[in-house]
Parts: C-alpha cells; sequence; structure tokens
C-alpha cells in the first residue's frame, strides 16, 4: 500500500442549477497546482441538498456524471460526490466514484434525512459498499449516515480490517454543526480509521445556513486539517498508511470488537 492524497473540496452550491455550480467547481478545481489521488465534492454538490427531484434530477449518464468523468480524466485522480439521479422511476442520492479512465461505482444513500423529509421522496439504498484505491479501503457514505454507528461500523475479518478510510459528503445545516464535528471525531475512534468529512457552506434554497466545518481526522480522533467556517476551501493533505499500520498494531482493539452482520 501507498500513501493516498485527498482534496476535499468546502464550497458555497447554487441553489438547484447544475450548470451553475458545475462552472463554479470548474474554477475552483483549476487552483489544484499539485497531484491529488482523491478528490471529494459535497453531498449533492450539483444541485444543493433538494427534494424536488422531478425538476432537477439527472439520468445516471446526465450531464454531472459526465463532469466528473471528464474532471476526473484531467486531473488523473478519482473523483467522488453526490448526485440528485433518478432511475427506473425512482430517485437516488447517489454518490459516484469516478475514476481517471472513465470506470465507476456508486454508493445510494442508505439513511434518508426524516427531517427534510427526503425519506417520503428518494428510495434509501440497500448494500454496503468498499471501494479501492492504491491499497486503501474506502468506505463512502452520506451526510445523515453519520448518525448510524451501527451501519458504519467497521470489522476484523480474517486478519484484515474492512476499510482504512470513511467519507461522509454532507449539506449539514450550520445549526447541528456541533454534532457533525463530534459524530465525525467519533467514527474515527470507534473504526480506528481516517474520516474526511466534506460539508458545504452558504443559505440553501430553503435559507439555512451551513458553515462548512470540512475536515480530515485521524485514527486517534485528532482534526489534522480543518477548513475555515463559513469560507470556500479546498484542503490537500497525504494520509499515511504506515501511522496507521502502526497505531492499528500497537493498539488492537478490534480483536475485541463485537462480531455481527447488517442485513
Amino acid at each position: 500500500m501507498q500513501d493516498l492524497i485527498i482534496t476535499i473540496v468546502q464550497s458555497n452550491l447554487v441553489w438547484e442549477d447544475s450548470k451553475a455550480n458545475l462552472t463554479n467547481f470548474d474554477i475552483k478545481l483549476n487552483r489544484i497546482n499539485k497531484p491529488t489521488d482523491l478528490l471529494v465534492l459535497p453531498e449533492m454538490f450539483s444541485t444543493g441538498f433538494s427534494i424536488n427531484p422531478e425538476k432537477i434530477a439527472e439520468k445516471p449518464d446526465g450531464r454531472t456524471f459526465f463532469w466528473m468523468q471528464k474532471k476526473a480524466a484531467e486531473l488523473n485522480c478519482v473523483v467522488t460526490g453526490s448526485v440528485l439521479i433518478e432511475e427506473g422511476g425512482k430517485y437516488f442520492n447517489r454518490l459516484f466514484w469516478v475514476r481517471p479512465d472513465g470506470s465507476f461505482d456508486y454508493y445510494d444513500k442508505r439513511h434518508l434525512f426524516r427531517l427534510g423529509e427526503e425519506y417520503k421522496v428518494f428510495s434509501a439504498g440497500q448494500k454496503r459498499v468498499i471501494f479501492e484505491l492504491k491499497g486503501w479501503r474506502i468506505f463512502p457514505q452520506i451526510c445523515y449516515d453519520l448518525r448510524f454507528p451501527v451501519w458504519s461500523k467497521n470489522r476484523y475479518l480474517n486478519n484484515n480490517y474492512e476499510f482504512d478510510l470513511m467519507i461522509y459528503v454532507a449539506n449539514w445545516p450550520q445549526v447541528r454543526s456541533y454534532a457533525w464535528k463530534q459524530l465525525l471525531i467519533a467514527r474515527a475512534i470507534e473504526n480506528q480509521v481516517y474520516v474526511a468529512g466534506v460539508n458545504r457552506v452558504g443559505n440553501d434554497g430553503h435559507n439555512i445556513p451551513h458553515s462548512g466545518d470540512s475536515m480530515l481526522v485521524d485514527y486517534t480522533g485528532k482534526i489534522i486539517n480543518n477548513a475555515s467556517v463559513h469560507q470556500e476551501e479546498l484542503i490537500t493533505r497525504k494520509l499515511s498508511i504506515s501511522d496507521l499500520a502502526q497505531f492499528r498494531e500497537k493498539f488492537k482493539f478490534s480483536m475485541d470488537w463485537d462480531e455481527f452482520e447488517i442485513l
């Protein structure tokens, strides 16, 4: 395994306007002047968190997905973030994992936000998905998933950890920013993994403010990078696989984890 260079993008989003958002991200990503392996964008980065899918949902091979393929090729890295998708007459909050060669995988959000009535409009994902990059096993999740530690729990199977890095993409409102920050730290500690939390800033179409608070957390729960509050910002950081391995070898909490299976 090799160290992993990750770039997280904390951005304002134009409400329900994919063309404007993709243009804005074009400008932001042009500022990346050094290699990265993984670029992480917020939840519903092309529209903001909207529950009006009949108006703005895209097909799986729509404009935003094509844009992600283009950016992955240009930057020679994996590009990931969630998009509002219509497929088979159903709507999904879908995180795409797009590689430089155009190939991809995806994860559909499991836990649909009840307070925002997302559960009334969208279909929930049914399975956990683990992506691989440079030998790392990476577990993607979307916003409200952060509140469900069973769904998020790492496992130690056949002398291997199920994953090494967790990614949370979000439109998490400022009013609950304390919970966002504490839960990201908790997920890192309890799973002995790095955690990347990528949130938006600015007000959405309902005038709800978002403070960002995007961060990278190491396996001890230490915040190793955090974005400025209420500011658009890109952060690039190298994550050390040897440091993670040494910590896990010294603190073998995984040997005492409960065995479980999610149905």
